[in-house]
């Protein structure tokens, strides 16, 4: 068996009609899977941009959505207001370990932990240590149905600023700020009555002035007009589902955009040398494993680098957007469709399409991962040399012969170079005549893919690595 210590320097070029026949069979693939009538896909591909549209939005009506349609894009919003915070930060008009208090209108003993305070930083990474949501949610949740929907309406429809301030007034703290991720709608409300007051102007105002006009987005909007029309979205039993509702500032979730307008912000997203977009995706904890930049939902490091992920959900429309800022490849796919398994069928949808589109090995065909050594069986993970290695804080193994536990520390390898990590496991360890199945684990969280060229990997499922002694 031969050792997998190349790097991956020679790579199948991707070609246009390889992207082209990409959407086409993930379109195919997710309009049947979810059950969407609408699927619309932009990439942003080494600065060159593709769009398509499949489905119609009305079943029926062979009404098919365009580069200029209008959607809800949810939480996506979430990620504008993160970059208004940026900007605020690098204009020094704030600092990330200001308390939040300085900036809010009113007092709140209550916005501390043991004498620590809730930090702007602590604010944009979903760790404030809320111990609710505003508005609070929780019991709606709890007996979640096909109708679900009506009551959570109803909520947004009738909760005012005032009753938003009144509830901070009696939010606690459960943690120490800055320790635990816990997703909030309330905390990135407040976040824009913050840079409200921070800017003295309006939320909608600041969008307008430091992002929709810098990048040229004309269709996206927080309030819209009356004449624009935004697209129908169902259920999945295919009832119309009605628009969001939002009497805050609708920082969370209120926007609606076209895919024209985000694949031109996908391309700002994949623009490291900006100061701004360099800033937004900063490890703000210096995390070990993944984290979250201002307001994304994660960023994490695996095999193809560092990529960002944010997924938008409204009661008619999801959409999931990532970006592999290294390979320079971004993609956002939306679809009129919003049921408890459409996240799911999306996320699906774009690693798919993602692993179709990221950098092919063009090396013979081989064993990868591992050579047998006398008794030890060592494992060899090669970063790709084009990519940042300071990003690579450790890389495990996991395996069937070992609980796939991607923090395992008996399976942390070595570093021997900037890219290269090695381990030596004995060969007793392993079963004899039994199928083992592993994957790399870059920092605990980017489970690495199998290369084109690895001969012991699974068909299908999870594309495994394969090990038998």
């Amino acid at each position: 068996m031969i050792s997998a210590l190349i790097c991956h320097a020679q790579q199948k070029t991707v070609t246009e009609k390889d992207v082209l026949l990409a959407m086409d069979k993930t379109a195919s693939d997710l309009l049947k899977n979810s059950k969407a009538n609408s699927v619309s896909i932009g990439i942003v591909k080494e600065g060159k941009t593709y769009t398509n549209h499949y489905g119609e939005i009305d079943k029926g009506k062979g009404n098919t959505a365009n580069n200029n349609t209008v959607f809800e894009i949810a939480s996506i919003t979430k990620l504008f207001t993160g970059l208004l915070v940026t900007q605020a930060v690098l204009e020094k008009k704030i600092s990330l370990d200001d308390d939040i208090r300085k900036y809010i209108t009113g007092t709140y003993p209550n916005l501390e932990y043991q004498g620590t305070p809730i930090t702007i930083r602590d604010l944009v990474s979903f760790k404030t240590a809320f111990n609710k949501d505003l508005p609070d949610t929780a019991e709606l949740r709890k007996n979640f149905n096909d109708t679900s929907y009506l009551a959570f309406k109803k909520l947004d429809e009738s909760y005012s600023r005032e009753k938003f301030f009144a509830d901070l007034k009696n939010i606690q703290l459960d943690t120490l700020p800055g320790t635990k991720f816990k997703y909030s709608n309330g905390s990135i409300q407040l976040t824009a009555h913050i840079l409200e007051n921070v800017y003295h102007k309006s939320y909608e105002t600041l969008l307008k002035e430091k992002i929709f006009n810098k990048l040229g987005l004309n269709a996206t909007q927080l309030n819209v007009s009356k004449d624009v029309i935004i697209a129908n979205g169902y259920n999945a039993k295919n009832v119309l589902m009605p628009k969001l509702s939002d009497n805050l500032w609708g920082a969370a979730g209120y926007l609606k955009s076209s895919l024209g307008d985000l694949v031109k912000f996908i391309s700002f997203e994949l623009d490291t040398k900006n100061k701004i977009v360099a800033e937004s995706q900063r490890n703000l904890y210096n995390s070990n494993t993944s984290w979250n930049g201002y307001i994304w939902d994660y960023i994490m490091v695996d095999n193809n680098g560092q990529n960002c992920r944010k997924h938008g959900g409204a009661f008619s429309t999801q959409n999931m957007m990532i970006v592999y800022p290294e390979r320079k490849l971004g993609m956002s796919v939306i679809v009129n469709i919003s049921d408890k398994n459409t996240s799911e069928e999306l996320e699906k949808a774009i690693i798919n399409l993602s692993t179709a589109l990221l950098p092919k090995s063009d090396l013979p065909k081989e064993i990868y991962g591992y050579k047998l050594e006398n008794d030890n069986v060592v494992f060899t993970y090669k970063h790709d040399k084009g990519l940042n290695p300071d990003l690579v804080k450790s890389v495990n193994i996991a395996g069937s012969f070992e609980g796939w536990n991607p923090r395992d520390k008996n399976y942390q390898m070595i570093k021997k170079n900037k890219d290269t990590y090695e381990l030596s496991v004995p060969k007793s360890r392993f079963e004899k005549d039994k199928t083992h199945l592993f994957k790399f684990v870059i920092n605990s969280a980017g489970w690495a893919e199998a290369p084109e060229n690895a001969i012991n990997k699974e068909n299908g499922g999870d594309n495994n690595l394969i090990l038998k002694i």
